[in-house]
């Protein structure tokens, strides 16, 4: 099913609902952009190879690219968690619950970046959907469990297989690259990594933006009282929409994670970065290419911890990783029961 420009801005104009059900999604969208987007030029940034600003341009620019080519290759992503949960039945109630659970993951994602640390704003969607599908269903019958383990294989394979490619492309580059004079390496570097940033903003429009063009796509049409879609094409204004508001959100909030995760957690040199960003794309289109829905963040700080376990293990704040480990380990909990409660709340109340 096939939703138009047109057709949305009609909608707009006379569906209450889906006005506010748009404004939280684009919230959450406009928060990934600057608690997750970042990640993709942290390492860029903190290396020096790019500035901040021509560094959050590139990332705008990769970001649309990659929601626009990987979703006409493959929107898979998307379609997981469009499906992830069941928002069916009444549809005013559905309504309500999905703007609940957004709410949640707006309050989630604002809380970390308020103190630095990057929660994966994709655990917090899903986290926070199915606390209000359960809320929603009165049960776990609000979850799609074939849908679900998904999310267990991406959460497993972002973090070893993030680490541990992360660890084996700094020590193959260090190996390629011993004999060559360092001048000349760090001219090398500095351009191959400024491609691997683009790489990973391109992933990163990949992954998130399926991600939440597909609760778009459950707001919409639930707003228009049509619960039971099982099959929808995204448009192309969506992804535009999608993409400008992440960008906007990068630009406004999103050197704290720069700092966190390019700079406090390890302090890489030129070709580390281009070997976190090398693995950590690698990685993220591996699980694209198979449509599992991965979380960006914990995808590039792994492969950062493994690039300073490589040089000694001491080379890592061990401190900043115990925070982010921690943060990680709450979201599913955290934002699952605050969608949960919120979603009860909401229903009494609207």
């Amino acid at each position: 099913m096939a939703v138009s420009l047109v057709d949305f801005i009609y909608q707009l104009s006379s569906n209450p609902a889906l006005v506010v059900t748009t404004i939280l999604t684009l919230g959450v969208i406009l928060v990934n952009g600057w608690t997750d987007a970042p990640n993709a030029i942290a390492t860029c940034v903190s290396t020096r190879s790019l500035g901040p600003r021509t560094a959050i341009l590139m990332a705008a620019v990769f970001n649309f690219l990659g929601v626009f080519l990987m979703t006409m290759v493959n929107a898979t992503v998307a379609q997981t968690i469009y499906r992830m949960v069941d928002f069916g039945g009444k549809s005013d109630d559905a309504l309500t619950a999905l703007c609940a659970a957004l709410f949640a993951i707006v309050i989630w994602a604002t809380s970390a970046w308020w103190f630095g640390i990057p929660t994966s704003e994709s655990h917090a969607l899903i986290a926070g959907l199915s606390g209000a599908a359960i809320a929603l269903q009165g049960g776990l019958a609000g979850i799609n469990g074939s849908e679900w383990i998904k999310v267990i294989y991406g959460l497993v394979l972002s973090t070893v297989m993030g680490f541990a490619m992360g660890y084996v492309s700094v020590k193959g580059i260090e190996s390629l690259f011993r004999s060559i004079d360092r001048r000349k390496a760090f001219a090398v570097f500095k351009n191959a990594q400024i491609g691997t940033a683009a790489g990973m903003a391109f992933m990163h429009g990949a992954q998130d933006g399926q991600k939440f063009m597909g609760v778009f796509m459950i707001g919409m049409f639930l707003a228009k009282g049509q619960g039971n879609v099982t099959e929808f094409q995204i448009p192309l204004w969506l992804m535009i929409l999608c993409s400008v508001v992440m960008a906007l959100g990068t630009s406004i909030g999103g050197y704290r994670i720069i700092k966190s995760v390019g700079m406090d957690m390890v302090k890489l040199e030129k070709y580390q970065g281009f070997s976190a960003d090398l693995a950590a794309v690698l990685c993220l289109f591996t699980a694209s290419l198979f449509g599992l829905p991965v979380s960006t963040t914990h995808t590039k700080t792994t492969a950062i911890m493994g690039v300073g376990a490589a040089r000694r293990l001491t080379a890592v704040n061990w401190g900043i990783v115990r925070e982010m480990i921690t943060a990680w380990i709450l979201t599913f909990p955290g934002c699952g029961a605050i969608g949960f409660f919120m979603a009860l709340l909401f229903m009494k109340i609207f």
